[in-house]
């Protein structure tokens, strides 16, 4: 059985030898141009930032994102003249044309940008040893029951030792 797979695995070998020896390919490929042309200078319109398709919430998380990464914004959903500014400072810093709008590629680098920075905090947070907000701890609502139910037992226990 070894014998037949070790000659089956040999003839593959040598029957995929001829592809090793076609090399690369000298036929040359057609290059399709954008359809936009914003799209081909990577400059960003209301157009580019349109065909993100941007609802409200996503708006939301872009804002939550710019205030993530030191830009401050008022998160409303809204892109009004001053989150303008502040995605037109955020083009600045990162070299994109500063046009205030944002195309796809702007858009996915400032979310990545964005959800690097809150993992990087939530880590920072842990390393400091804080807890999560919504973590119970002594002072939490178990922590109180517990709390009376042991004064209540001890109290209770005091009065058989008398």
């Amino acid at each position: 059985m070894r014998a037949l797979i070790l000659v089956l695995s040999i003839l593959a070998i040598v029957d995929s030898a001829h592809v090793a020896k076609a090399g690369l390919s000298s036929t040359p490929r057609e290059t399709l141009a954008p359809a936009d042309a914003a799209i081909a200078t990577d400059e960003a319109t209301q157009e580019t930032e349109d065909q993100i398709g941007l609802t409200k919430a996503k708006r939301r998380e872009v804002q939550h994102g710019l205030t993530r990464l030191g830009f401050d914004t008022k998160v409303n959903g809204k892109f009004d003249e001053s989150t303008r500014a502040v995605i037109a400072r955020w083009q600045e810093e990162h070299g994109y044309p500063t046009t205030g709008f944002l195309n796809a590629a702007e858009h996915k680098v400032l979310m990545d940008a964005a959800t690097e920075a809150a993992k990087s905090d939530h880590q920072d947070r842990r390393r400091a040893g804080s807890r999560a907000p919504y973590s119970r701890g002594v002072g939490g609502p178990i922590g109180a029951i517990g709390g009376a139910v042991h004064n209540v037992v001890g109290g209770v226990a005091g009065l058989f030792r008398r």
